[in-house]
């Protein structure tokens, strides 16, 4: 078995150091009041065995940060950089513009946005671009031709969100064929709950690809994160490995997941 192991979500790692992430910079505030502890969880990530590093840019644009927004997306890369090695690929994140689970408020003209980020993220050396956590098909797929732009490998990371309802398997499946039609050298479903997650899996089965998946946690009482989850590996790896079956060779972590869920990621490939 040869998998892609991506690192866990930074936000929730964040969050569990008790930093203040206010909206509608995020996780990307802590560029500013904790660039160690950024720098940190990455590290404890590399440690834990992942193949990519996500940067630290899911909000570094000029609609979420405001002036000064590009030397931030830089700092980001940077601190990944440092910490990646050569064997760790850095990735530079692109979100939606507006929010991850309102499809509804994506703004028309996104695609020049996002151009942006995808110029500043190549620039500042990023090994890939990945769009991450749209439920929007079409501003999705502008995103991914924004990155493809750049001539940097392009990952697009569709979510039907918490509740698995905002995108249906037949949809994310159409909408990824599409993203590789556009450039896209894999496709992913990210930010559902992993125990919903097998049936978007399957619908990325023959997008031509490479394909995977990284789940959030879902409810508390799954076990799988938020909080003290102490089985929370093993629970994840069973759900994980359904999806390994259905073709993924991409396996991470989404929001919720705490980092013993990536250490038991990465030990399983380390066994594989």
């Amino acid at each position: 078995m040869s998998l892609t192991i991506l690192d866990g979500p930074l936000g929730t790692a964040l969050a569990e150091r008790g930093l203040h992430l206010p909206a509608p910079r995020w996780s990307a505030a802590a560029l500013d009041t904790a660039p160690a502890v950024v720098r940190a969880i990455h590290r404890s990530h590399v440690a834990a065995g992942v193949d990519v590093l996500t940067a630290n840019t899911f909000r570094t644009t000029a609609r979420a940060w405001g002036p000064g927004w590009e030397v931030k997306a830089r700092e980001a890369v940077s601190l990944a950089r440092s910490e990646a090695g050569s064997a760790v690929r850095v990735a530079g994140s692109i979100a939606p513009l507006e929010d991850c689970y309102c499809p509804e408020w994506s703004p028309p003209g996104a695609e020049a946005e996002h151009a942006a980020l995808a110029e500043v993220l190549a620039d500042a050396g990023c090994d890939l671009l990945l769009c991450e956590t749209f439920p929007h098909v079409g501003e999705a797929l502008g995103a991914v031709r924004a990155a493809v732009g750049t001539g940097v490998p392009t990952w697009l990371a569709l979510t039907a969100g918490p509740d698995a309802d905002l995108l249906s398997p037949r949809e994310i499946g159409n909408a990824a064929r599409a993203a590789a039609d556009a450039g896209a050298a894999a496709v992913l479903v990210n930010c559902v709950p992993a125990s919903r997650m097998l049936p978007f899996v399957e619908a990325l089965q023959g997008c031509g690809v490479p394909f995977g998946a990284y789940a959030n946690a879902g409810h508390a009482d799954e076990g799988m994160g938020w909080g003290a989850a102490p089985d929370a590996g093993r629970r994840y790896l069973q759900h994980a490995a359904t999806w390994v079956d259905a073709g993924a060779t991409i396996v991470g972590a989404c929001c919720g997941t705490t980092m013993a869920v990536t250490t038991a990621l990465g030990a399983w490939t380390a066994r594989s």
